[in-house]
C-alpha cells in the first residue's frame, strides 16, 4: 500500500541519487545533438534524397518505439542501473557505427540500432525515480527531470547547429562520449534501486491485462498526437500563413525559455495536487492553445498560443509518469513505464498522419480537430482519476 506523505519543503530535499540521475540526464541531453539534426546529416553528408531520408527516419522511429518496450522489461528483470548504463553504452557504440556507415543499407541498419538504444534510459530512469522518491513528491521529481531535459536540449540545439554547419560527422563522436559519461555517472553514483521482489516472467501479459493502464495509455497516445503537432504540422501551417522560418524558430524558442524559467517554481506547487486533475487541466490548456492557432496570422499571434500550450505542457510533464508509477506494482515499474513511453511514441507517429489529413481542410478544421483530440485526452484523464486514486491506496 502506498503511504502519501506531505511534500517536502523544496526540491533540494530530494535524495542525492535522484540528483545524480538528474545531472546525468542533463549532461546526456546537452550532448544529444545527433537526433535533432539527423535529417540534416542524412541530406548534407550522406547525400540522401527525400525518400531515402524519410525511410531512414522511419526506421529510426520504429527502433525508438521498440526501445521503450525492451528497456522497460530489462529494467524490471535485471535492474534499473544495469539497464540504463548498458543502454547508454550501446547508444555510444551505435553512434560510432552510424557515424562511420556509408550507403543507404548500412545507414538504415545503424539508424535502427541507434533508435533501439537511444531511448533505453527513459523507462529505466522513470522506474528509478519511482523507487527513490515517495509518491507525494514524484510530480516534482519528474517535473525536474523534464526541466533538465529542456536545459540540455537548448545546449544541444546550439552545439548541434554549429557542428551541422562545420562537420556533421563530429556530432556522432561528441554524442557517443556524452553517452559514456552518463553511463559512468549512473554506475558510480546511483545505487541499484529495483525492489528485492523479482519481476514476474509474464510481466507484459500482466500489463496488457490491466484495463486501467491500457485506458491511460490511450489517453497518453491522444495527448502525444496533439502535442507532437508542434514539431510536425505547425511549421507547415505557419509557413502557409507567411511566417518565416526565422520568426517561427524565435517564437518556438519561447517554449523552452518558459519551461526553464517557470517549471521549477510551478512543479513545487503542482506536486501538492492530484496528478490526474493536473493532467486533465494541463491537457485542456494545451488543447485550447492549439485550437486558437486557427486564428493565427502572424508571429505575435503564434507567440500568444505558444505561451498558452506551454503552460499546459509544464503541468502535464510531471503528471503522466507520476500516474504510471501509481498504477504499477513496485516490481513492474519499468514495464509500465515502457508501455507509457511506447504510447507516447505511437502518438508522435500518428501526429503527422492526423495533421496531413486535416491540413487541406483549412486552419479551422486542422486546429479544431487537434484541439478536440486534446480535449478527449483531458476528459479521459479526468474520468480515470477515481480509479487511479483507488489503485494508489491499495497497491
Amino acid at each position: 500500500m502506498i503511504t502519501l506523505t506531505p511534500p517536502a519543503a523544496g526540491p533540494l530535499s530530494l535524495p542525492r541519487p535522484f540528483w545524480m540521475l538528474w545531472l546525468g540526464v542533463l549532461v546526456n541531453r546537452a550532448g544529444a545533438m545527433v537526433q535533432p539534426f539527423l535529417s540534416v546529416y542524412l541530406t548534407r553528408v550522406q547525400g540522401f534524397g527525400i525518400g531515402e531520408t524519410g525511410a531512414v527516419m522511419a526506421v529510426f522511429g520504429v527502433g525508438s518505439v521498440l526501445s521503450h518496450v525492451v528497456a522497460g522489461r530489462l529494467a524490471d528483470r535485471f535492474g534499473r542501473r544495469v539497464t540504463l548504463t548498458g543502454g547508454m553504452l550501446a547508444t555510444s557504440a551505435s553512434m560510432v557505427l552510424m557515424g562511420a556507415a556509408t550507403g543507404f543499407p548500412l545507414v538504415a541498419v545503424t539508424a535502427f540500432l541507434l533508435g533501439l538504444t537511444i531511448e533505453a534510459y527513459r523507462p529505466a530512469s522513470q522506474a528509478m525515480v519511482a523507487d527513490l522518491v515517495p509518491p507525494s513528491v514524484r510530480p516534482r521529481a519528474y517535473g525536474l527531470l523534464f526541466w533538465g531535459v529542456n536545459l540540455g536540449y537548448a545546449v544541444a540545439m546550439v552545439a548541434g547547429g554549429w557542428f551541422a554547419d562545420r562537420g556533421a560527422t563530429a556530432m556522432f563522436g561528441v554524442n557517443a562520449a556524452v553517452a559514456i559519461a552518463f553511463a559512468v555517472l549512473v554506475w558510480r553514483a546511483v545505487p541499484e534501486s529495483r525492489p528485492a521482489e523479482a519481476a514476474e516472467s509474464g510481466a507484459w501479459r500482466l500489463v496488457l491485462r490491466d484495463p486501467l493502464m491500457l485506458a491511460f495509455s490511450i489517453v497518453t497516445t491522444a495527448y502525444g498526437a496533439m502535442y507532437a503537432q508542434a514539431f510536425t504540422t505547425l511549421p507547415l501551417a505557419m509557413a502557409g500563413q507567411g511566417i518565416t522560418g526565422v520568426h517561427f524558430g524565435l517564437v518556438m524558442a519561447l517554449n523552452g525559455v518558459l519551461i526553464v524559467a517557470v517549471q521549477p517554481l510551478a512543479g513545487n506547487r503542482l506536486s501538492r495536487l492530484d496528478p490526474n486533475r493536473v493532467l486533465a487541466a494541463g491537457a485542456a490548456v494545451v488543447a485550447v492553445g492549439f485550437a486558437l492557432t486557427a486564428f493565427v496570422h502572424d508571429a505575435k499571434g503564434l507567440a500568444f498560443t505558444v505561451v498558452i500550450w506551454t503552460a499546459g505542457e509544464i503541468a502535464v510533464a510531471g503528471s503522466i509518469p507520476t500516474i504510471v508509477s501509481l498504477l504499477s506494482p513496485p516490481a513492474l515499474q519499468g514495464t509500465y513505464a515502457g508501455l507509457s513511453g511506447m504510447s507516447w511514441s505511437v502518438g508522435a507517429v500518428l501526429a503527422p498522419v492526423l495533421g496531413s489529413f486535416l491540413l487541406p481542410f483549412g486552419p479551422g478544421a486542422l486546429w479544431g480537430g487537434v484541439g478536440l483530440v486534446g480535449l478527449a485526452a483531458a476528459l479521459g484523464a479526468a474520468a480515470l482519476g477515481g480509479p487511479v486514486r483507488r489503485r494508489a491506496r491499495f497497491l
